[in-house]
């Protein structure tokens, strides 16, 4: 009962540690994102500053200069976190001894505890590989209207500063937070075509590189930029209307590539704990290796099968 308790004290101590932060930061980066004049950019950075401290500093400074800290500052901004690299992998460190300790408490399994540490490494990662993916697809969902919205301004007589600048107060997030800091960047000082391919690198979609593209040209050779995005924005929405009937028709494929991943991982796991001396015969003997292996390239193949076949590029 003792360590019950004190798992529990441990579990509400972690989940505060880590609502505080993610809160702290999410408040912190929308009062960022509405400050425009350079005195209060510097005291924001001045305040972030004060809260960093010199171990954290080293590890995001270490992070940044390798290839997988880049990547994961990019997955991050392209998941909206407002979290640096070294928290990140502070808190994954914290959520693996986390969960291999209460497992080990609760089961005193080595094999259970190693499946709860990698849990643990990979949720969060899975859990920005979601947010990420949502975002995206919210991104894209609001770029036909977005588009719209743009070339009925620049058609009233708005530049195209302006016009995102209407993007950003009328439209909903995602699309009206980048659009937001793209007009706060160019306002900073930094170029138009630099704000857009820093918006394009957090929201990587083929449909905005396509309406960056054609802003970037009407920028260097001139012409109609209004009729070049009104027939963007046609071609947007059909592919949306093309993509949604897709998965409307593939729907019953794709739910069953995950229940081919999922079901026989979840019944070996359940049989497991149920009675651990039948299925710890499958780590002991070369017969029970052989098996694991053929079916785990089972699974991948039939996952990955399934996936191909679904996987309809508009």
């Amino acid at each position: 009962m003792l360590w019950l308790v004190l798992a529990g004290l441990a579990l509400v101590g972690l989940g505060s540690m880590i609502g505080g932060i993610v809160i702290s930061r999410q408040a912190g980066g929308h009062l960022i994102e509405e400050r425009l004049g350079l005195d209060e950019q510097v005291e924001g950075a001045e305040r972030r500053r004060e809260k960093s401290t010199p171990v954290t500093d080293a590890l995001d400074h270490a992070l940044a200069e390798r290839g997988i800290g880049a990547n994961l500052a990019t997955q991050l901004a392209r998941a909206d976190l407002k979290l640096t690299v070294g928290e990140f992998i502070a808190l994954t460190v914290i959520l693996i001894v986390t969960a291999g300790g209460l497992t080990y408490i609760w089961r005193q399994d080595v094999l259970i505890t190693a499946v709860a540490c990698l849990t643990g490494f990979f949720a969060p990662r899975a859990y920005v590989a979601f947010r990420r993916g949502r975002r995206l697809r919210s991104f894209n969902d609001q770029l036909g209207d977005t588009i719209n919205l743009m070339v009925n301004s620049i058609r009233a007589g708005y530049s195209i500063m302006q016009a995102m600048r209407a993007v950003s107060e009328e439209m909903g997030p995602p699309a009206s937070t980048e659009y937001g800091r793209v007009v706060q960047e160019v306002q900073l000082g930094i170029s138009l075509e630099d704000a857009l391919d820093h918006m394009l690198r957090r929201v990587p979609s083929e449909d905005l590189d396509m309406m960056i593209t054609a802003i970037n040209v009407q920028r260097e050779v001139g012409g109609n930029l209004a009729e070049v995005l009104e027939s963007i924005s046609y071609t947007i929405r059909e592919r949306i209307r093309i993509k949604g009937e897709i998965r409307a028709l593939t729907a019953q494929s794709r739910i069953s590539g995950y229940m081919v991943a999922v079901v026989p991982v979840l019944l070996a796991g359940v049989i497991y704990l149920i009675n651990p001396e039948f299925m710890g015969l499958l780590f002991q003997h070369t017969c029970g290796h052989i098996m694991i292996g053929v079916a785990v390239i089972g699974i991948a193949t039939g996952f990955f099968a399934i996936s191909k076949i679904v996987d309809i590029d508009i």
